[in-house]
């Protein structure tokens, strides 16, 4: 597909490193993912150690724009101090009496520590960044809804990071923010800006600095229609694309996310083509991508290097014609199909059809990869592998070809012993009719003496992923009808 390399256009440049200007420093890489928040007004969160600058970066940039706002802490607020006291009016209206710190007359909010929220004040919170709504009521004044919360431990492997309490954000909640950006921390910062924090001070800002602000957002704002009309293609196709590789890498995006991540693409690569004119797509697709997935709040843990090489996969294939075939595998999510519609394509390199078979081998548990394997050598593709890969293959395929020798000393009535006996008890069930019996029967006995069944659950986890694995294999034909 081809595409522009960047938009021109008449509108005035702003000054570059505006958040400089404003007093914060260390932010230039995420300043783009700042500019595009403001002009669009989606409800940004940020993640960060403590004394990363997160609430004063809000706090600057509404003194420069002169916008109310107000600064809540998740962790102490009650739901009377958003939204003031109710009082029936004498017509049975709900009035609320506002405050001061009340939500009502805020044009920007800032919710902090709130992954220190209680469950029912997040509940309260939710309709405020999704609807702007409070009690069911609008808050027509509120344009900019922030959060900030320090770095939460892993589901997966938690550990002490220093900030206990912080727990991982509801993923429904976090879904809502359109942008969730990590705030560089002081150690990743250069020895210069260091010293610039160090020495800094809040100095008022001036007239010309609140004008370059003004500028940048005004300028993203004009030039954002601009920018749709010539990249909206690419970047939707991008998004869809993506979001196939994400959920690879246990990623999932949902449809409201895939829309978010397209907003976010055409704003951003708005912001850094007005700051730097010529930005390619690639290069502000990719800081926006990063900026957009919400798993970060809950948690997960992402694997930045591998998301990278998806990316780069993505906008290598999109400049690829529609009839080539690795622009029809690359739309495939699955990677076992992948891999059999691949097997159907001799014009690929043996690098990338290898690719392909490493893909569908890793995604796959025992018994599934000897399927593939077998499958790879049985139609003779193997030999199109490079030869990590294919001695992969030949190890796997040697499992279930080669009939087993077992010579083992196992006690009895252990966990092993009870494995070995269902091993026996499944072999000794299979219809002699069945071609796959002997492969079968190899396959068990080879996982089992090495380790791989070590419990009676095992050996059923192990003939299923064989089973449906292989079914797959015979229905060749339909996925390359498909």
């Amino acid at each position: 597909m081809a595409r522009p390399k960047s938009v021109s256009t008449e509108i005035a440049r702003p000054p570059l490193k505006i958040l400089r200007q404003l007093g914060i420093v260390g932010l230039d890489t995420i300043e783009p993912i700042i500019l595009s928040a403001l002009a669009t007004e989606t409800p940004l969160l940020l993640i960060g150690a403590h004394g990363t600058a997160k609430s004063l970066l809000l706090s600057r940039l509404c003194e420069a724009l002169d916008v109310p706002w107000r600064h809540y802490n998740a962790s102490l607020v009650n739901y009377d101090d958003l939204i003031g006291y109710p009082l029936p009016s004498a017509t049975g209206e709900l009035k609320f009496i506002q405050t001061p710190a009340s939500v009502w007359g805020a044009v920007a909010i800032f919710i902090d520590e709130i992954s220190r929220a209680r469950p029912d004040m997040l509940n309260r919170l939710f309709p405020i960044v999704h609807e702007r709504k409070v009690q069911g009521l609008p808050l027509p004044l509120l344009r900019f809804r922030w959060a900030a919360m320090n770095p939460p431990a892993s589901p997966d492997a938690p550990v002490d990071n220093g900030y206990a309490g912080s727990e991982p954000l509801d993923a429904a909640l976090a879904d809502r923010f359109g942008f969730v950006i990590q705030i560089p921390s002081w150690q990743s910062m250069s020895e210069s800006d260091q010293l610039r924090i160090i020495h800094s001070n809040a100095e008022p800002i001036s007239p010309k600095t609140a004008k370059s602000l003004r500028t940048a957002v005004h300028s993203i704002k004009e030039h954002l229609p601009a920018v749709e009309q010539a990249l909206g293609s690419v970047f939707a196709e991008y998004v869809r694309c993506v979001a196939q590789h994400a959920g690879r890498l246990q990623l999932h995006l949902s449809g409201r996310r895939a829309t978010m991540l397209y907003r976010n693409l055409l704003a951003v690569h708005t912001a850094c083509e007005c700051a730097h004119p010529g930005t390619v797509p690639e290069d502000s697709s990719w800081l926006t991508l990063t900026a957009s997935l919400p798993q970060i709040a809950s948690g997960a843990t992402i694997d930045h290097a591998r998301l990278q090489l998806a990316h780069n996969e993505v906008w290598k294939t999109m400049q690829l014609d529609r009839a080539d075939p690795r622009r029809l595998l690359a739309a495939q999510p699955d990677a076992v199909r992948r891999l059999l519609l691949a097997m159907n394509f001799p014009t690929l390199s043996t690098q990338e059809f290898s690719g392909y078979a490493a893909d569908a081998l890793a995604g796959l548990t025992p018994g599934g990869r000897h399927a593939i394997a077998l499958h790879l050598m049985d139609s003779g593709a193997a030999s199109r592998l490079i030869a990590a890969v294919a001695e992969q293959v030949a190890a796997l395929f040697a499992e279930v070809a080669v009939a087993q020798n077992i010579t083992m000393n196992i006690h009895s009535g252990s966990a092993q012993h009870q494995a070995w006996q269902e091993v026996l008890r499944v072999s000794a069930s299979l219809s002699k009719s069945d071609p796959d019996r002997t492969l079968i029967e190899n396959l068990l006995m080879g996982q089992w003496s090495k380790g791989e069944i070590a419990r009676v659950a095992d050996v059923a986890q192990v003939l299923e992923s064989w089973t449906s694995i292989r079914a797959f294999n015979r229905r060749g034909n339909s996925v390359r009808a498909a």
